[in-house]
């Protein structure tokens, strides 16, 4: 049973930082690329970013780029999002998901975690 839970969300202060974590267990992932979301409320649901498990290839979304940082820690199964000069616009709730490199829907999803930004 594949699991992903986020944790890492909060309040912060425009300009300010904050860092995501995303636990992945119940599979390997070798075969999977992982990915970051967020919703907002009233807006859909926004693609971030994504990483290949096995060569850590990333791309963003332009929204974020520049901003915010994906990578995967394979020893620990984890994947982070390093979000830095945050704004109150990044206000959401923020989904880690996994999908197999070959396929395109994401199979499996997190919870959720509220980053909330204030100005």
């Amino acid at each position: 049973q594949v699991q992903l839970v986020e944790s890492g969300g909060g309040l912060v202060q425009a300009g300010g930082s904050l860092r995501l974590s995303c636990a992945a267990s119940g599979r390997t992932f070798s075969s999977y690329v992982m990915g970051w979301f967020r919703q907002a409320p009233g807006k859909e649901r926004e693609f971030l970013a994504v990483i290949t498990w096995s060569a850590g290839n990333t791309y963003y979304a332009n929204s974020v780029k520049g901003r915010f940082t994906i990578s995967r820690d394979i020893a620990k199964s984890t994947v982070d999002l390093q979000m830095s000069s945050l704004k109150p616009e990044d206000t959401a709730v923020y989904y880690c998901a996994a999908r197999l490199v070959i396929g395109h829907d994401y199979n499996y999803w997190g919870q959720g975690t509220q980053v909330t930004v204030s100005s």
